[in-house]
């Protein structure tokens, strides 16, 4: 009898531990154990398969994961997650938990508050193993020298390119910029990158019936945010939105990332972001910078004064 209550004791206990777990992405990806996560990549696969799609067919997968197959070097594993097919040089198991439980999960959760259309083109998701494959093969395959040692987006080659032993946080990041680019064309740099880096580090909110929503957390932004209102060197909300792609990826681009980041941020955690980002989209024409939806989104009458408040809010924050 002891034994017996023992083993039950032991099961409801790990019951309320995986309950309470998230599928969460951040330095590392969520465990291809979890329950909570295999449901999630469940249901976002069927979300995935269910969106509008105005380009590629079946047959177009087929003949394009063909062309893959002739293009990639040996020993590299190709699994289908649409609207991307993800291809990898670690062992077939790692590569389909990468398509699964960051691919899958981040599309379905970024479909469900923002994109209704999947890119014309299929785009490609090359998963590095380590530093060392990152670099060989971006020049090897793409005759390209990454300025960066965690990942990007190109949009000549159709493809996402990532180290992916630096986590995932990143690749979601680069996720939400071709998901941009087929639902809201004319977004400017400052909002695309403010909402993709917002999901470097993230995780599914708890929800009844279907599941929660995706949720950026705090992340390493933070800190070099912090020190820039310290020392006063943040650019007005109007100047930020106002920028440029010259302006924006220019010598201060490192504070333009974080403040984006942290507006965006602070959208979400006050229930706003969804709503700007359907507004922008629509009324893009008349507002191409996006501030005065912004302005009108927030309800403030002066923004100088709502930005004094939200720098005093950010200082507050933590991470991790």
């Amino acid at each position: 009898m002891r034994y017996l209550i023992t083993a039950v004791l032991a099961l409801a206990l790990a019951w309320c531990i995986t309950s309470w777990l998230r599928p969460s992405i951040a330095a590392e990806e969520a465990p291809a154990t979890q329950p909570a996560a295999e449901a999630a990549a469940a249901r976002n696969a069927d979300d995935n398969r269910a969106a509008v799609r105005s380009g590629p067919t079946d047959e177009d997968y087929r003949k394009h994961i063909v062309a893959l197959k002739a293009k990639a070097p040996e020993g590299f594993v190709i699994v289908e997650s649409r609207p991307f097919v993800v291809i990898g040089d670690e062992s077939r198991k790692a590569v389909e938990r990468h398509a699964r439980y960051t691919v899958a999960w981040s599309v379905g959760l970024l479909k469900k508050d923002y994109f209704t259309r999947d890119p014309d083109e299929i785009i490609d998701i090359w998963l590095f193993k380590d530093d060392a494959s990152y670099r060989k093969y971006t020049r090897q395959i793409f005759n390209d020298s990454p300025s960066t040692p965690f990942g990007y987006y190109s949009t000549r080659h159709k493809a996402l390119i990532m180290n992916i032993s630096t986590g995932g946080g990143t690749l979601v990041h680069e996720i939400v910029h071709p998901l941009v680019r087929a639902n809201f064309p004319d977004c400017p740099a400052w909002f695309n990158e403010g909402l993709g880096s917002l999901y470097e580090q993230c995780e599914e909110t708890p929800g009844p019936g279907r599941g929660g929503h995706i949720r950026g957390r705090t992340n390493w932004r933070l800190a070099g945010l912090q020190r820039a209102i310290r020392d006063k060197k943040l650019l007005s909300f109007e100047s930020l939105t106002g920028t440029d792609d010259d302006e924006f990826y220019g010598e201060d681009s490192g504070r333009n990332y974080a403040q984006a980041r942290y507006l965006c941020y602070y959208l979400q955690e006050k229930g706003l972001l969804v709503k700007f980002y359907q507004q922008f989209a629509a009324d893009v024409e008349e507002d191409p910078t996006g501030y005065k939806t912004l302005v009108k989104v927030l309800g403030e009458n002066d923004m100088a004064a709502f930005q004094k408040r939200w720098e005093a809010w950010v200082l507050k924050l933590r991470f991790p």
